[in-house]
């Protein structure tokens, strides 16, 4: 069993208290590594160390800054098995998706690296020939992101590659499910060559770190990626101290499947969608909305499919679920899909948990429900597991309606090939994200974040680069 250290100051250290916390392997609950358990001291000599490297980091060029990001990218990807390995142990998605996660990851990276370069400011005519008037855009100061375990990889570079391109420094805290992939990044960005203090990783006590985050001036900015519930607890706590805040929280993806769909464009997108990381993903599609006239075709191309999906450990050949990621995530999927059926839900596959060979964690079958209802609890809370609910629908008014009745906003996807038809739904969804004849839209160089109660800000694109950024107004008087 490895025992890692954190990464604070350019130094591996343990924690303060010499405290650590056992890394499982969520396919066969073997104990893989050892990482410390850090707290409210450990996170402090982190924010001292990042705010230390701050002015210098601050005021390196942008194309400094973009040549260290550019080696930190080209260390991920010479070292992309490595992090796929690390990611499918840890975190049990199956290993292609994790290669796939590892380069995505690092896109983010090269994206910014590039982006950062492009932080532009501006002249404004005064109204007096003796007066100037510029906006300077510079770095907010030290960030804190505390990143989920269900992507350990790109969740970190999405949050730390723009703030680092921007002149920012960044303490990680990452998921105690899946420090392994974080500490990885913190290695390679040491080899990159990133001075010390301004990329730190801190594993531990999660509320402990968090707290000591919020309570200190000197945090100008803190990102989260995780549930509504806690998001809601780091805005109360970011008011102390009037941080800012980006979230990107919870989400209850609709998809709307019309009649004129490719159905089997639809069947595709939707699988990929929905059984991507064991249906773990915030933007997975979780109810699934068919139009009359389709909805038999529909679920029958949907059963075909998803009869193909292989459940077993990441690291065997074919494998496309995964386990899931403990035994509270098994208690929740089975309980919605119980309470579904016993509701009048139709089991047409799946339905149960299984133990492939050689494993011992937490797998459920991809299971697909008919003839679902808007009063069953999986059609009003986040699923995080491979389970696929449709619901019948007849006009289109009535599918905008109900896939927008729901607190979240963060992703939908609809199928149709009428652009008539995709231009005027998309604007009407109340989401951050809609995908058209499109599972998988996300990608580093478009915004991505939510509406309602799936978070603040965006992350990726030109706009994820704005978040870690002040604005500043000089006057001059000739």
């Amino acid at each position: 069993m490895e025992h890692k250290l954190n990464y604070i100051g350019g130094q591996w250290v343990p924690s303060m208290t010499g405290d650590t916390i056992e890394v499982t392997d969520p396919a066969t609950m073997e104990i893989v590594a050892s990482v410390p358990r850090g707290g409210r001291a450990d996170a402090s000599t982190a924010v001292d160390a990042a705010s230390q490297a701050f002015p210098a980091w601050r005021d390196r060029s942008a194309y400094e800054r973009s040549e260290l990001l550019l080696r930190w990218h080209q260390l991920m990807m010479d070292n992309r098995e490595r992090i796929a390995e690390t990611m499918t142990m840890e975190q049990g998605k199956p290993l292609a998706e994790a290669r796939g996660e590892a380069e995505y990851a690092a896109d983010f990276v090269r994206w910014y690296a590039e982006e950062g370069k492009r932080i532009y400011g501006e002249t404004i005519p005064a109204r007096s020939s003796a007066k100037r008037i510029l906006v300077l855009r510079q770095p907010i100061g030290v960030v804190a992101a505390i990143t989920p375990w269900n992507f350990p990889a790109a969740m970190i570079t999405r949050k730390a590659a723009p703030a680092l391109a921007s002149g920012c420094t960044c303490i990680v805290k990452p998921a105690s499910q899946t420090p392994l992939t974080a500490l990885l990044l913190a290695e390679l960005a040491e080899e990159a060559g990133l001075p010390a203090g301004v990329f730190n990783v801190v594993t531990g006590d999660a509320r402990e770190i968090s707290d000591a985050f919020m309570q200190d001036s000197r945090v100008r900015k803190v990102t989260f990626t995780g549930s509504t519930e806690i998001g809601k607890q780091i805005m109360r706590g970011a008011a102390d101290t009037v941080k800012a805040v980006s979230l990107e929280l919870g989400g209850h993806a609709p998809v709307i499947v019309y009649d004129d769909a490719d159905l089997r464009l639809a069947a595709e997108q939707t699988i990929a969608s929905k059984f991507r990381n064991a249906g773990q993903t915030c933007v997975c599609a979780n109810r699934i909305y068919v139009q009359d006239g389709i909805y038999d075709a529909f679920e029958r191309e949907l059963a075909e499919r998803i009869a193909a999906l292989k459940v077993g450990s990441g690291r065997e050949p074919g494998t496309s679920i995964g386990p899931l990621i403990d035994e509270h995530a098994m208690h929740k999927v089975k309980e919605q899909v119980e309470e579904a059926v016993a509701k009048g839900a139709r089991l047409v596959s799946g339905g149960r948990p299984v133990q492939p060979d050689q494993t011992r964690g937490f797998f459920y079958e991809p299971t697909l429900l008919g003839e679902v209802t808007p009063d069953m609890k999986i059609m009003q809370e986040e699923t995080f597991g491979p389970v696929a609910p449709l619901i019948r629908f007849t006009a289109d008014e009535e599918a905008i309606a109900q896939a927008n009745d729901s607190r979240f906003g963060l992703a939908a996807y609809l199928f149709t090939s009428n652009i008539t038809r995709a231009i005027r739904t998309a604007e009407q969804l109340e989401y951050g994200i809609v995908g058209i004849n499109d599972g998988a839209p996300s990608t580093a160089q478009a915004p991505f974040g939510g509406f309602k109660e799936s978070g603040l800000g965006r992350e990726g694109g030109r706009e994820g680069i704005e978040e870690y950024l002040e604005t500043k107004y000089i006057s001059i008087g000739l």
